[in-house]
């Protein structure tokens, strides 16, 4: 059992780390990049670079969510949902996952199905066609999305390593409830902002690396006071 645990800990770990830096790579690199290069270095990197970090930023993902998933769940059987559920720390934990679980649901329904559009685009016109209406439109949600998702990747991180945070009480039913509702409410509305629409001042700050990062450091900050407060 200790051997599977820690596996399961060093692939939650690597995977994540692959996915994040994908993530991190995608916004603070190849964005801008994108915004400066010639349209036919954009092109070909569409067609050839593109597809193969989003292989690797897809599956990523999807390791770091089941190997998570599993973790989370030998953890709250070990504890039973009573003992479990009473402590600051599964709280935070569970705010944590809930976190990365709509990052993982973000990057398969939202950010590869329009970025396979935005790469079919890019192919057909190399190739002498036109490029499908769809994409930019497709592009500016995957963009959106994928901001957003370094939006929740702050508190999701700070959250996984609420083990050694101190200074939480022990979970009460109103504190639970009240993260349950507040909590959600907020991540929520910052995911529908990245659903919702194309442009408005809500997604002014998903347009800029620091305005991402900036709010991605506020919504951490909300979180903890949440904590504060409840617990």
């Amino acid at each position: 059992m200790e051997l599977w645990l820690f596996l399961l800990r060093w692939i939650h770990f690597l995977a994540g780390i692959t996915w994040i830096g994908l993530l991190y790579y995608f916004n603070f690199v190849q964005t801008p990049f994108f915004a400066e290069a010639e349209p036919a270095v954009r092109s070909a990197a569409i067609q050839k670079l593109v597809p193969r970090a989003l292989w690797w930023f897809r599956w990523g993902a999807m390791a770091t969510f089941i190997a998570g998933i599993l973790l989370y769940i030998h953890y709250l059987v070990q504890s039973g949902a009573a003992g479990f559920y009473t402590t600051a720390y599964a709280w935070a934990i569970t705010l944590g996952g809930t976190l990365g679980t709509v990052m993982f649901l973000n990057v398969w329904l939202v950010i590869w199905p329009n970025q396979q559009v935005v790469i079919a685009s890019a192919t057909q016109a190399a190739k002498g066609g036109q490029a499908l209406p769809e994409a930019a439109n497709c592009g500016r949600r995957a963009a959106l999305t994928s901001r957003t998702n370094v939006v929740f990747s702050i508190p999701m991180l700070f959250y996984m390593g609420a083990r050694h945070l101190t200074g939480f009480g022990e979970a009460t039913t109103q504190g639970m409830l009240g993260l349950v509702v507040l909590g959600g409410a907020i991540i929520a509305a910052v995911e529908a902002n990245a659903l919702v629409g194309l442009q408005g001042d809500t997604k002014k700050p998903l347009d800029s690396v620091s305005g991402a990062l900036w709010s991605g450091f506020i919504l951490t900050a909300v979180f903890y006071l949440l904590f504060l407060v409840l617990f």
